[in-house]
């Protein structure tokens, strides 16, 4: 963390400035980190979301669309031939099984089908033809020309029969709505991070009215008017402190756990936490004009920006999609110039229907759904796999410092005395009677080494907060004050500032234990490196990917812990958009980029990066930010997820090409290639070739592993 020198930048206080005693810090940031991991999050079951590439789609129940339209299938494949080849188990009564089964698809067809015409209309508005477009090609087309075969063959009795594809049109919906809600089913909804992000205003405010506090909701606060702040509140928008003095959590702002004290003039940031202290604030922002609006204005565009880039199922499906219509056209004028219109016709549509494979719509649903599992026995939550494809690109790492790659919370490294009446131990004890009840970091610190020596201490009498200084109190009758080094120097006590300079270097918070001008001890605490954080760096750096530090720390504390772990490129003292800037720069540089993060000040910056890893001990806004969840907070798990992302998308790109090389044999044959040479694609072997993609696919998802 920060030193807490005198000439501390302005965003990072010394211990000396912090009225810290009995601040109740149950608000700070890690108490908004409460996150329920089974929770209302990503409630899919009835969920009527679904995300596929870049369109939303609106869902309906998928898991009801699905069962029905997979009961209502049974007797479509009891009744219909497949690909116009009759089955053994098949029965038919003419012309009355035709009319029932047409009946039936075209329930399946307007009611299972709908998801995909949605998405399709989304997809055709952007002039973007994908995976929905190819899914309601191939079902319309095999829907109208079914329609059509049972009017030409039982009402016009037209000869030769018609085939009609309705088993097609029925197992097709069915694959596709099953893959769509395996993959809707196993990865997190995304996008509740701006509905994280207002929920850190309170729902009403203190509004002066004739100097006397009235309760008035958020939304009614204008700039100008006078709010009153209490101990402990959040803070409800903007402004600038006119009475009163207190000391504020702005690790919303900063991303680190630390209070900034504040005066008359100094200005505050809805959202942030109140410490002990009460003021009256004058309001400069709310709405529109806040800190948190504008932080939610850059999720937003983040998250839109990285939502536009297509998945790799999109990309094959597109290429599909041009790939079916232009040799379904080109067979269509063939045929009608070599044959007549019924055959021409015949063709066409076989292609149109064949280009849509049931083993596509389950080729990366299936390893979407066993990279899931395996993600979660590992401690990893995957929110967007498309994000995941990135991986192979990935050139840069770029992570916050505190609760990422640092603990997030003061340690004691060394403690000792300077008088020769008192022990190193009584030292700790007098300080942890002055600290008792505190729930202030450096505090807890204290207390915490206190219990790890096993010593016995009781709470100080009259504690005292010394504005500027520290604190005081009556330890077995006799008065202490902690205080740091900043007010030694301004009373001009007598300490060893090389072993202060020494220790401060390190990154440690120096502070000092006097009575009347007698310097007695010292603690020194430090925000502890994670342990696998090491081995993070310097697995990112053997993948040739460059690790870069970004904090809202100040550049010595942040460079102290860059330098103990291999980093070598830090910026520090950012805010939430200057992260989120020097993201959008390495992106414009042409460069592919991780963000790795915990707090609200790193949540636009996780949205915008390639791929958002937040910590799963950070704030829900960070969480809902990012991509990928690491549910222990465990840097190594980043090196575990680079793995099994990399494995992923290998396996999703050999279903792939399994899924489309059924198209690549099966489409030029569907539209009469090897004619010619007296060979048509014989309908059992366009089935054969169908069942035995789709067992490929699945057993190659089957077979991925860590």
């Amino acid at each position: 963390m920060n030193e807490h020198k005198n000439d501390s930048h302005d965003m990072h206080m010394d211990h000396s400035q912090m009225d810290h005693s009995h601040m109740d810090h149950s608000h700070m940031n890690h108490d908004q980190m409460n996150m329920d991991m089974g929770s209302g999050h990503h409630d899919h079951g009835g969920d009527d979301m679904m995300m596929h590439g870049d369109h939303m789609m609106h869902m309906g129940n998928l898991k009801q669309k699905f069962w029905v339209s997979l009961i209502l299938t049974i007797p479509v494949i009891i009744m219909s031939p497949m690909m116009g080849m009759r089955l053994p188990f098949q029965i038919t009564f003419l012309p009355w099984s035709d009319y029932l089964v047409a009946i039936i698809g075209t329930i399946i067809f307007f009611y299972g089908g709908k998801p995909f015409f949605t998405g399709a209309r989304g997809e055709l508005s952007e002039k973007k033809p994908a995976m929905m477009t190819l899914i309601t090609m191939g079902i319309s087309v095999a829907y109208l020309y079914s329609i059509y075969a049972v009017v030409a063959n039982d009402i016009l009795h037209v000869t030769p029969m018609v085939t009609d594809f309705f088993w097609e049109l029925a197992t097709l919906i069915d694959i596709m709505l099953l893959g769509h809600w395996i993959e809707m089913d196993t990865v997190m909804n995304a996008g509740s991070a701006v509905d994280s992000l207002a929920k850190l205003l309170p729902d009403k405010a203190h509004k002066l009215v004739n100097d006397k506090p009235e309760d008035v909701a958020i939304k009614d606060l204008q700039v100008g008017d006078q709010v009153q702040v209490r101990a402990g509140e959040q803070i409800p928008a903007d402004g600038k402190i006119i009475s009163g003095t207190t000391s504020v959590n702005e690790s919303l702002v900063t991303g680190e756990a630390q209070q900034v004290t504040k005066q008359p003039d100094d200005e505050v940031v809805g959202g942030s936490v109140n410490g002990d202290g009460t003021f009256v604030m004058k309001v400069t922002g709310t709405g529109e004009t806040g800190y948190l609006a504008k932080v939610m204005d850059l999720v937003n565009s983040a998250q839109q920006h990285k939502s536009a880039k297509e998945n790799m199922a999109d990309k094959v499906a597109g290429y599909l999609f041009y790939a079916a219509v232009t040799v379904a056209l080109v067979a269509f004028v063939t045929w009608l110039l070599v044959a007549n219109l019924a055959v021409a016709l015949s063709v066409a549509v076989t292609v149109l229907v064949i280009a849509c494979p049931h083993a596509l719509g389950l080729a990366v649903p299936l390893v979407i759904a066993r990279m899931t599992s395996i993600a979660a026995q590992h401690g990893l939550l995957i929110r967007n796999r498309n994000a995941m494809e990135q991986v192979n690109h990935i050139n840069y790492a770029l992570m916050d410092k505190t609760g990422t790659l640092t603990e997030g919370d003061f340690k004691v490294n060394k403690y000792d005395t300077v008088s020769a009446n008192l022990s190193a131990d009584q030292v700790l004890t007098i300080m942890a009677s002055l600290e008792d009840g505190s729930s202030h970091p450096l505090a807890r610190g204290i207390l915490t080494a206190a219990k790890e020596q096993k010593l016995n201490w009781s709470a100080a009498a009259n504690v005292q907060q010394l504005t500027g200084a520290g604190l005081s109190g009556e330890v077995d009758g006799k008065q202490y004050t902690l205080v740091s080094a900043a007010y030694l120097d301004k009373q001009k006590l007598q300490y060893d500032k090389q072993q202060f300079d020494q220790l401060a270097s390190a990154g440690n918070s120096i502070s000092y234990l006097i009575s009347g001008d007698q310097v007695l001890g010292f603690v020194a605490q430090g925000d502890q490196i994670k342990p696998n954080a090491k081995h993070l760096i310097d697995s990112l750096l053997a993948q040739h990917i460059t690790p870069v530090m970004l904090t809202g720390d100040n550049e010595q504390s942040a460079q102290n812990v860059a330098k103990q772990l291999g980093i070598t490129e830090v910026k520090a003292q950012l805010r939430p958009e200057d992260k989120e800037k020097v993201v959008a720069q390495y992106q414009s540089d042409g460069n592919h980029v991780i963000m790795i993060g915990d707090g609200v000040n790193d949540a636009p910056s996780l949205a915008r990066a390639d791929i958002g890893i937040a910590m799963g001990a950070g704030t829900n806004v960070a969480i809902d930010s990012a991509d990928i969840v690491l549910v222990k907070s465990d840097p190594n798990d980043v090196v575990a997820f680079l793995d099994l992302a990399r494995r992923s998308t290998r396996k999703m790109t050999e279903n792939l090409w399994w899924g489309a090389g059924y198209n690549i044999i099966t489409i030029p044959l569907a539209a009469g290639i090897l004619a010619p040479i007296g060979f048509m694609l014989n309908p059992m072997v366009g089935a054969a070739i169908m069942s035995l993609s789709t067992i490929i696919v699945a057993i190659n998802a089957l077979s991925l592993r860590i």
